[in-house]
């Protein structure tokens, strides 16, 4: 009787732990948990880019405003286990003009919205950027390359607003479209229109636990 109740016991405790043999010809599934996280520079189609920044050397590409995924900045999702994580700035686009500023007539409103989505077409996630500009200050930072003073461009970002996205797993690409710009300029008002700049992105990485 004390042989039969000390291998109940021993069973019952080889259950408790966990400790159950593997079968042969089974690969062992990765434990999302057990894989750390890697982070990296995303890799990016831009459509159109806007230039390099003066001060920190960084790239900004333009959002142009669209529906076909494939005409929209194309960000590279590495294999991944669970949710990946796309992190990058998103900035409003501003002419500088040092007249209207001498005029007193250089102040400018922006909201811009973007959209998140696979290259089926599916929406992950929308992204917006919400800037006011009064002085030449409110630039996030000009754009080497132009033919302005110390050779940088009369377009620049303003605004930088930190956007995180979830990327679902067996997603691969993703594609940024502009969705919504209401701006008010000396200019006058500024939509939307297809085909046209929306919004700038910039410092794209991703997040992401790699496949084994």
């Amino acid at each position: 009787m004390r042989i039969v109740t000390a291998l109940v016991i021993g069973a019952v405790a080889a259950a408790n732990s966990g400790d159950v043999p593997q079968r042969r010809g089974q690969p062992r599934k990765p434990n999302p948990v057990a894989v750390k996280p890697k982070t990296e520079p995303a890799k990016v189609s831009c459509p159109e880019s806007l230039g390099t920044g003066v001060k920190t050397g960084t790239s900004y590409c333009f959002v142009i405003a669209g529906r076909d995924p494939a005409q929209g900045v194309l960000v590279t999702v590495p294999p991944h286990i669970g949710e990946a994580t796309l992190r990058f700035d998103l900035h409003n686009r501003h002419t500088y003009s040092e007249e209207q500023m001498k005029a007193r007539r250089g102040f400018a409103k922006y909201t811009a919205v973007i959209g998140v989505l696979t290259l089926k077409g599916d929406l992950l996630d929308r992204a917006a950027v919400q800037t006011e500009f009064r002085t030449a200050r409110d630039l996030h930072e000009r754009i080497s390359g132009g033919a302005g003073p110390g050779g940088v461009k009369a377009v620049a970002p303003v605004g930088s607003e930190p956007i995180a996205i979830a990327i679902p797993p067996g997603i691969d690409q993703v594609s940024l479209l502009g969705e919504v710009l209401d701006s008010t300029t000396a200019a006058g008002r500024e939509t939307a229109a297809p085909g046209r700049p929306v919004a700038i992105v910039s410092n794209v990485t991703i997040e992401y636990r790699p496949r084994r």
